[in-house]
């Protein structure tokens, strides 16, 4: 929390809020990657729905492991406190983040390219995926080198952009489940409508908070230090 924040009397718990509610967002993608992961390890049955999974396993691990890291990770760089009275903290989880979302974006895109697809995944959602993994990577690159110019408001701003994308799994649920629990299974257009609201919901919360209070760019004054 700021200075500014404490000054004017603000609880501390406030600023755990925007870092709770992105760690329960983030919850639901960790918990289907973890239900995967043991699926995997313990010798589940095999089944067409699947099997893919265990054809090629390595990718898969690599990219749960990595948005699993990502979500946990990117949600606490959200915590003030954190970020005014750790900064080396921050500066390491920062690294990690970036890793882990490079890593997650790559393996979601070769997941995406050469994966068998599932009979509910078309040309229109394979195409979405790829234009949303590209632009996280580039988000997560434009993020590092903002702060890597110790421009913090650029930096700001562009995490925020690669994060809100990385937790469209978050938001997809929302947006899917009524649809299954109403209609049914979903076709490969009402699929890709679906998770496309997700991404799409995510992305328009993060530029509203981003425009919500307008900044000054901000240049850091002290040694270069990647955050």
């Amino acid at each position: 929390m700021t200075t500014t924040a404490l000054r004017r009397g603000s609880p501390p718990r406030r600023g755990w809020r925007v870092p709770a509610g992105l760690l329960l967002l983030g919850f639901i993608p960790v918990l289907a990657g973890a239900f995967r992961l043991t699926q995997l390890g313990g010798g589940a049955e095999i089944t067409p729905a699947n099997e893919r999974f265990f054809a090629t396993p390595g990718p898969v691990v690599v990219h749960i492991v990595a948005v699993s890291g990502y979500a946990i990770l990117g949600a606490l760089q959200f915590a003030p406190r954190l970020r005014a009275r750790r900064r080396g903290w921050h500066r390491v989880a920062g690294r990690l983040v970036v890793l882990c979302g490079l890593i997650g974006a790559l393996s979601g895109l070769w997941l995406t390219l050469f994966f068998p697809r599932p009979d509910n995944v078309g040309d229109l959602l394979t195409a979405v995926r790829l234009v949303v993994g590209s632009a996280w990577i580039l988000f997560l690159v434009l993020g590092f080198t903002a702060i890597r110019r110790r421009d913090v408001a650029g930096h700001r701003v562009w995490m925020i952009r690669a994060y809100a994308l990385a937790m469209g799994a978050g938001t997809q649920a929302v947006t899917q489940v009524p649809l299954i629990v109403a209609v049914g299974e979903l076709d490969r257009l009402g699929n890709a409508l679906a998770m496309s609201a997700g991404w799409a919901i995510n992305v328009a919360v993060a530029e509203w908070l981003i425009r919500r209070r307008p900044s000054r760019p901000v240049r850091n004054t002290k040694p270069l230090e990647a955050r």
